[in-house]
């Protein structure tokens, strides 16, 4: 195998986990268990602190207080060797796919093998082809980044990411700029690869569509602080004001009354002709 190899998914434990930047904290407070071998969905609006929670769990953005436990090892305190070789069981697919625009695709899919493994240049190759197989892309080995659409790119990167056999794959808002046909195949692959290989997976995410295909666990997030956490079933059934407006697509009342001021300001002047002035 690429990766050391495992029975099970890893499951991933926050503990009053609080980030910040400077003066600004981002995250507060968040203590959530996310489900081994389930698709677990970050979900929230613009701002929310979704994506910073997604690099603390990449271990990018240190904690400033809580912790982070991978089972049950805390991340922040593990040795550097240690913390360097759970970084290696850790997928990402980021929003835009992330591709070297120089490189083929088979390149672009080689580059972790490269760079984490000791395989000669037959077995990557052998690897890449399998990857790219795995998202139907195998046809495509020798084509650029540019010469592939927007799905096609997120399926390269999705390649990329599970080619050192991750225990944890971090999706940062996959469907993100696709139709909705090229989205729903990617939840699709999605919950395929959750079939197929033993590994916790996180998605970040704000797409309410892909939330109901895909996510057996769910956290929501506003103004850094965590309104809900629990299962899809459980969400449904959830009567916190945002999440109700957040899930009907329905705006705040600031939002209404802008909207509302809006309309009434663009609305075209009456026309006050006579009659006969309009003859």
């Amino acid at each position: 195998m690429t990766a050391g190899g495992r029975l099970n998914a890893p499951r991933i434990v926050l503990e009053g986990v609080s980030v910040g930047y400077g003066q600004r904290i981002v995250l507060r407070d968040i203590t959530t268990e996310l489900p081994a071998g389930k698709i677990s969905v970050i979900l929230g609006g613009s701002g929310c602190g979704k994506s910073t929670l997604l690099r603390t769990l990449l271990d990018l953005v240190p904690v400033r207080s809580g912790r982070i436990l991978i089972d049950g090892a805390d991340l922040a305190a593990m040795p550097a060797d240690e913390r360097m070789a759970m970084r290696r069981r850790l997928g990402v697919l980021f929003q835009d796919g992330a591709l070297l625009g120089s490189l083929p695709l088979g390149q672009n899919v080689a580059l972790p093998l490269r760079e984490h493994t000791t395989l000669d240049e037959d077995m990557i190759e052998d690897v890449v082809r399998m990857k790219l197989r795995l998202v139907g892309l195998e046809p495509f080995v020798q084509y650029f980044p540019r010469q592939l659409s927007g799905g096609m790119r997120k399926r390269a990167g999705l390649a990329r990411a599970m080619a050192l056999d991750p225990a944890i794959l971090l999706c940062d808002e996959p469907t993100s700029g696709l139709d909705p046909i090229t989205s729903a195949d990617l939840d699709q692959l999605i919950l395929e690869l959750k079939a197929t290989f033993p590994m916790t997976i996180v998605v970040v995410s704000h797409d309410l569509e892909s939330l109901f295909t895909i996510a057996d666990y769910v956290v929501v997030l506003d103004k850094g602080e965590m309104l809900f956490h629990g299962t899809l079933d459980e969400l449904k059934k959830c009567r916190d004001a945002f999440i109700v407006r957040f899930l009907g697509r329905m705006p705040s009342r600031e939002s209404r009354i802008l909207g509302a001021d809006a309309r009434g300001a663009g609305r075209p002047a009456p026309d006050r002709r006579t009659e006969t002035d309009q003859g």
